[in-house]
């Protein structure tokens, strides 16, 4: 018996000495002087010992340190230090896909120029002044496809402009491959309305439409969907924080300064509590968001594969050359079904004064580049490692925003275990942690949140998000879906993308044309003469292939 009372009694002293032990820290406010003049408030509105505190509005209203002139320089502070985390996480993922965003456009708009510079060396080379003198095309050709990159199908319409691209491709070389006869604008429309049928130019006009228009609609989607995101984060971000939220970050972050207790952090879950209430609309646009990164990596696996850009655009010079050699391999057979359905044409009475075919120097061979002599695109890089790259960038800003209390709650910002600050004194926190979302904040224990009013902001960015989810779901199955701000008072698609049956039936159109192996050679025939029964003028057969000069070097009017 005599044992207990005398533990009874130090126990007694130990509690004693430690209740005056913090009673001597409030009456004596050296620490909390120290410690507010460091956030740069002036140390004379911190009294030089403690006072009673029944001004205050937010901390507890036992002796304390803090004035209600410094209560409220503090609150404002908390609300800087709240947002503090949030901005700086925020922008850590704005400049990463600002970056990304660059990188990609950047690489984009090179490899076009690219594409358009092999071309033109490229036929130059092997066409000479027959190209020269019909560059304007070809030139009209890739100004269309930046525009269309630039502004979309409220500016190009992808299938319109292919499709004119070829009709004023056949009516050239058709005049060039019969340059004996004349040919009227009427005539000429006859042609281009049977471009179907004739297939001058092999199937390669099907499998670059389908080629180009997938991985344009592709690109460009992803490309605005990583514009995107730096700024919903940058307007999400910015959202003001409410007063009850300031409140209970002061009580959180500084209500121990008050108590003398400068250096206690908030308990983890005490702070989980608060960032939640705190950023309850935030977490409400998770669902969205994760939707939208979704979207953007299915399309970024569209983009390594079938719709792959680089892959497209690298080796066009051949494709629209194989095309330009399969009109002239079978002009022959071409114009006899032209002149069975559109006519015979008149005969040129001036074809008989012009040079001689021999005296053309048209080269008669096809030397296409190989691929080492090819420009780089965007200092050395390639598309697949872009992907690769933004992939790893997107998988990890997934659920961001339902993670964002969690990210801030952690490390010098908490203390771990029950000595910590639980909103009224040093000690363990009992309340429980509530879930993310504006519903869950009903029961909120620390902030007092209004579910009944949603950010309007927030909300919008959501709304932003699952039409671009929408848009970009599209683009992967190679359908354009017009952007508001591009074609306003427009819902419709640009008519580009996918045709029946689904994309993927069309396996073969997405590899790309190798450069040949060997030359292709261009047979120029040696003159005969015409048997009784053929339709076509005397030196017909050699003017068939090598009319190409001939024509373009003569002006062409419609």
């Amino acid at each position: 018996m005599k044992m207990f009372v005398v533990f009874a009694v130090c126990m007694s002293v130990v509690v004693l000495a430690s209740a005056q032990a913090a009673d001597q820290k409030v009456k004596n406010c050296n620490e909390v002087r120290t410690a507010y003049s460091s956030k740069g408030f002036n140390v004379n509105d911190v009294p030089n010992k403690g006072v009673h505190g029944n001004h205050l509005k937010v901390c507890p209203q036992g002796f304390s340190c803090c004035t209600l002139e410094m209560e409220e320089k503090l609150s404002q502070q908390s609300r800087t230090d709240l947002k503090a985390p949030v901005h700086q996480l925020s922008s850590n993922m704005q400049n990463t896909f600002t970056q990304r965003h660059r990188h990609f456009d950047q690489f984009f708009r090179e490899l076009l120029s690219n594409a358009e510079k092999s071309l033109n060396d490229m036929f130059v080379r092997t066409y000479g002044l027959m190209y020269v003198k019909n560059a304007e095309l070809f030139e009209h050709f890739f100004r269309e496809l930046r525009r269309y990159y630039s502004h979309g199908s409220s500016a190009v319409n992808l299938d319109d402009m292919l499709t004119d691209f070829w009709t004023e491709l056949l009516e050239r070389m058709f005049r060039l491959v019969n340059v004996q006869y004349e040919f009227s604008d009427s005539y000429m429309e006859c042609v281009s309305r049977h471009m179907e049928q004739l297939k001058p130019f092999g199937d390669v006009p099907r499998k670059l439409r389908l080629q180009l228009t997938r991985s344009f609609i592709a690109v460009r989607t992803f490309t605005h969907g990583l514009a995107l995101t730096p700024e919903v984060v940058g307007k999400v971000s910015t959202v003001s924080a409410s007063p009850s939220c300031v409140r209970a970050a002061m009580k959180m972050l500084y209500c121990p300064y008050c108590t003398g207790q400068v250096a206690l952090k908030p308990c983890k879950n005490y702070c989980l509590n608060v960032m939640r209430g705190c950023l309850a609309n935030q977490a409400d646009l998770d669902t969205e968001w994760n939707n939208f990164l979704d979207a953007m990596l299915g399309l970024a696996e569209r983009l390594e594969g079938p719709f792959n850009f680089e892959s497209v655009m690298d080796p066009i010079d051949v494709k629209i050359s194989d095309a330009i050699m399969n009109m002239q391999e079978n002009s022959i057979q071409v114009s006899q079904k032209v002149f069975q359905g559109c006519g015979q044409p008149k005969p040129n009475m001036a074809f008989r004064t012009r040079r001689s075919p021999k005296d053309s120097g048209f080269p008669g061979r096809f030397r296409p580049y190989s691929p080492d002599a090819r420009p780089t695109t965007a200092a050395g890089t390639s598309l697949d490692r872009l992907l690769t790259d933004v992939k790893k960038k997107l998988k990890h800003a997934k659920k961001f925003w339902s993670t964002l209390p969690d990210t801030v709650c952690v490390g010098e910002r908490i203390s771990v275990g029950d000595e910590c600050w639980n909103g009224t004194a040093k000690s363990r926190y009992e309340s429980v942690v509530i879930g993310n979302g504006l519903a869950n904040q009903v029961s909120n224990p620390d902030v007092e949140v209004d579910i009944t009013k949603p950010d309007m902001v927030i909300r919008r960015q959501i709304a932003v998000l699952k039409e671009m989810t929408s848009r970009l779901k599209a683009a992967y199955t190679g359908t354009d879906i017009s952007f508001v701000n591009e074609d306003a008072g427009s819902g419709e698609e640009s008519g580009s993308g996918c045709d029946s049956p689904p994309c993927d039936s069309d396996g073969d159109i997405y590899f790309s044309t190798p450069a040949p192996a060997k030359p292709r050679i261009i047979k120029i025939q040696p003159d005969k003469k015409p048997s009784s029964g053929t339709r076509l003028a005397p030196f017909s057969l050699t003017l068939a292939v090598t009319a190409l000069l001939l024509a373009l070097l003569t002006p062409h009017t419609r």
